[in-house]
């Protein structure tokens, strides 16, 4: 029994360090951090950290890649939307179409040159970072656009009519958590593949979802359901199959694991680093979009650091810096740990600097301890 509670606090170290860092803060701020509008607050603020981060993921399983032209790119698109929209009055959707086109074609450019020429990703998103936030600097022309009409900003803003609602979409998603856990338990014991302890998944399902009762709970007391948290939703659950359940999602962890396996194999791995940054592109197209409903204006300074953010999330999320190892839900709940790190220490008066310090040597930990795990398994 000793080694299965080891086993299970090894395995979800990070959802166990995420209640207790909750649980410290909440303890520190006399329940501040855990009021109905701070937890809204805290998933407004931190949408654009999950987006990018879920990209991020693709581009580190590749073996340990980074792109960080993202926050530039947010930039970039910030402004285009805020030209077309505030400037020039076009329609608000069909900008939307416009800004993800050209998102899709900056990841384009950028993965051509790492994909097919084979220039290292640190270069390329290297002169990305540069070049698109010049480019976002002059079609600006150093001002900042604002304000947005108001009908775009309840797109990203608005909440679900009814506050009770969140409590009911939080137990219906409880329920259907049971039930996949069952359901791939099921399919694993039908193929005569290697189960887990039934007690270590239960364990950790159950704080997942006592968080997400929590969560929903606390929304139902202010406005309700933020459109924003529809949206993580459907990106979270779509690229958490994408990558756990298809084949070509399964592409990124074996080029990752090792590449030259993996095109012996047949995968055009290519098309994988292609594909990767490509989808990266789109996705800080989308935080962009987020990005300027909530600050209701496109600025020179949009994006700034924002890389760092998601990087940091994936690694405390659990990915490797090497490739080939990490998951969407790890990655959501390091970016929802450094969310609440940001939260609390605001809330307790930190100084700034301090706060960034405190920051670093959380990332430094996150990938000495990766480092260190891979160590002893060899």
């Amino acid at each position: 029994m000793r080694m299965d509670i080891k086993a299970v606090l090894k395995k979800n170290t990070m959802i166990f360090a995420l209640v207790l860092l909750t649980l410290f803060f909440a303890w520190q701020t006399n329940g501040a951090i855990l009021a109905p509008q701070n937890i809204n607050n805290l998933i407004a603020q931190n949408s654009y950290v999950v987006i990018l981060a879920v990209g991020m993921l693709l581009c580190i399983l590749t073996g340990g890649n980074i792109d960080l032209s993202v926050g530039s790119v947010v930039c970039l698109i910030g402004a285009i939307a805020g030209k077309l929209i505030v400037t020039y009055h076009v329609n608000i959707y069909l900008t939307i179409i416009i800004c993800l086109g050209i998102g899709i074609l900056i990841g384009a450019f950028q993965g051509f040159w790492i994909a097919f020429v084979r220039i290292p990703p640190f270069i390329v998103t290297l002169s990305g970072m540069l070049l698109w936030r010049g480019i976002a600097l002059l079609v600006l022309a150093g001002l900042t656009i604002s304000p947005f009409p108001d009908h775009y900003l309840a797109l990203f803003n608005n909440y679900v009519t009814n506050p009770k609602t969140a409590l009911v979409v939080g137990i219906i998603i409880s329920v259907g958590l049971v039930l996949i856990m069952f359901k791939n338990r099921s399919d694993k014991m039908k193929k005569e593949y290697e189960v887990g302890s039934l007690a270590g998944e239960a364990t950790k399902l159950a704080v997942i979802i006592a968080v997400i009762l929590g969560i929903s709970y606390k929304l139902s007391q202010y406005k309700g359901l933020p459109m924003i948290l529809i949206l993580l939703a459907i990106i979270v659950a779509v690229y958490a199959y994408y990558t756990s359940k298809t084949v070509n999602g399964r592409y990124y962890y074996a080029v990752g694991g090792n590449e030259k396996a993996a095109k012996l194999s047949g995968i055009n791995t290519d098309m994988v680093y292609f594909k990767a940054y490509v989808n990266m592109a789109f996705l800080a197209s989308v935080a962009a979009l987020v990005c300027v409903a909530r600050f209701n204006s496109a600025a020179p300074t949009a994006g700034t650091n924002y890389e760092m953010d998601a990087i940091g999330s994936c690694f405390i999320g659990g990915a490797s810096a090497y490739g080939g190892v990490g998951t969407i839900p790890g990655v959501v709940i390091g970016a929802i740990f450094m969310g609440v790190l940001n939260n609390g220490m605001s809330i307790m008066g930190i100084d700034a600097n301090w706060q960034k310090a405190v920051k670093g040597i959380v990332l430094l930990a996150a990938v000495i301890f990766d480092v260190v795990s891979k160590r002893k398994q060899k």
